[in-house]
């Protein structure tokens, strides 16, 4: 599982390279024993989260499930608890939206403070209703809970693909920037806000996110 994490300076980059960097309960495995980790350091520290290539996360690892169908339900409820626990990290996470971002791929992105998305390619989109695979309340409410209501309706009803200059309009990212850029872009925010006091920014995103973990199921 090439999932890999490195640190500069007070940033630790966390770097998807798989593919289409489906999501399973391989790669939620993997992402947590690197939060596992994270959360051990002490002093000044900030994330960002990435993947390579065309894809940030191209959702849910569909062909698997048809080989494990009961993997499914444990998969969308490790989701779902990953999620939470992104919400409430205890310290500042920017997501850099290299490439595309697909339906549960989409939903990872909704779980970082701040999202900078590549401006000339990849699209950001929640494409359920093309796939037939229904939203549940839980997942739904990722979506709210960090979208504007009618942005949030708009991608679960139409699967409308975003383009970068789309998505920061419909408040779904908060800056685009040119392929090379996207990553150094995230990294310079992610400095930035290194030095913030990590235990109020814990307390901060508790107050904030912390009824929204509980609903998917992190209450760490």
């Amino acid at each position: 599982m090439d999932i890999s994490v490195a640190q500069q300076g007070p940033v630790a980059v966390i770097t998807w390279n798989e593919g289409e960097n489906r999501i399973n309960l391989d790669s939620l495995t993997r992402i947590n024993v690197i939060l596992d980790e994270l959360e051990t350091i002490d002093g000044a520290l900030s994330v960002v989260f990435t993947g390579s290539g065309k894809f940030f996360s191209n959702g849910l690892d569909l062909e698997r499930f048809g080989a494990v169908p009961d993997e499914l339900a444990a998969t969308l409820h490790e989701l779902e608890r990953t999620i939470g626990r992104l919400l409430v990290f205890p310290a500042y996470t920017v997501a850099a939206l290299n490439g595309h971002a697909f339906a549960g791929g989409a939903l990872i992105s909704c779980a970082f403070d701040y999202r900078v998305m590549r401006e000339d390619r990849g699209f950001w989109c929640m494409n359920e209703a093309e796939i037939g695979l229904a939203l549940d309340e839980r997942l739904w409410s990722i979506l709210t809970n960090r979208l504007p209501k009618a942005t949030a309706v708009v991608a679960a009803t139409t699967a409308r693909r975003f383009p970068a200059p789309d998505a920061l309009r419909f408040g779904i990212i908060e800056a685009m920037a040119s392929e090379g850029e996207v990553l150094t872009h995230a990294i310079d925010v992610a400095e930035k806000m290194s030095s913030l006091d990590r235990a109020t920014l814990r307390r901060h995103k508790w107050l904030a996110h912390g009824a929204q973990a509980a609903v998917l199921g992190f209450t760490k």
